[in-house]
């Protein structure tokens, strides 16, 4: 009867520590997306991005690898765009095809999840550095925008070191998520910067060029009635500086209308 009781307790003590520790990861987990999100949040530029959610998910897991691949308008080439191991990898041409698992998570938009990367057909062409770095797990999320995979975040955990859990996937599916949104807003942003940044100074210029042609204009049409000899001796009579601060005077007057001001 006691050793029966003793165990009952023995079991319930255990579930207690088994849903503490699952707790613990998830807090894990939410303080980690909320320090991505805060990292992304204050940028606007696709290399900050890339490289801070590189650089997050690496910490968090203490992964062996984990990278960021983003296609190209077409999809014809995948670029490496940040690298946690090597920080100054920032934009580097790969053949997809050394890398089935990341090939078939581009193409199908799905999450693919290899438990045991030394001992899969796929990747017995590396077999050999899997077994030297101690490879245990490659796990490749998609980076999808509207159903399409524009690229794909790249994770390999050590052999020695924990497992990638259900719970584990789910949360790096969200922070893909999180990082394709806020590689649309970079990208929306740079197209607004490009757009204010050649537009005001196209009109500008146009605006000038109005503004010196109907100066000229008015002007000629002003004197074209007069009669009178022009010579170059007749302008001699006033003074350089004059001249000089006249030029200035239309100058400025053209600018601001030029402006708008």
């Amino acid at each position: 009867m006691t050793t029966s009781v003793g165990q009952g307790q023995g079991e319930e003590l255990e579930r207690l520590q088994q849903r503490v520790e699952h707790l613990e990861h998830e807090r894990r987990h939410l303080l980690a997306v909320i320090e991505i999100l805060q990292e992304i949040a204050g940028s606007l530029h696709f290399v900050d991005i890339v490289q801070a959610v590189a650089r997050r998910l690496g910490e968090t897991f203490g992964l062996d690898r984990c990278s960021i691949f983003l296609m190209e308008r077409g999809g014809q080439t995948v670029r490496l765009v940040a690298s946690y191991e090597d920080p100054s990898i920032r934009n580097y041409v790969v053949d997809v095809d050394r890398y089935p698992e990341l090939k078939r998570a581009l193409q199908t938009g799905e999450t693919v999840f290899i438990a045991d990367a030394a001992d899969d057909p796929a990747l017995k062409h590396v077999r050999g550095q899997l077994l030297s770095r101690r490879v245990k797990t490659i796990t490749v999320v998609p980076i999808t925008w509207r159903t399409v995979a524009i690229g794909a975040i790249f994770l390999r955990t050590f052999r020695d070191g924990p497992s990638f859990s259900e719970s584990d996937i789910q949360f790096c599916r969200v922070v893909a998520n999180l990082t394709a949104k806020a590689l649309r807003n970079a990208h929306r942003f740079e197209r607004l910067q490009e757009r204010m940044g050649d537009e005001p100074a196209g009109r500008a210029q146009d605006r000038e060029r109005v503004a010196i042609l109907g100066y000229l204009r008015r002007l000629l049409d002003t004197f074209s009635d007069k009669q009178g000899p022009w010579s170059e001796s007749l302008l001699a009579r006033a003074s350089a500086e004059e001249i000089d601060r006249l030029v200035g005077v239309t100058m400025t007057v053209i600018t601001q209308e030029a402006t708008g001001r």
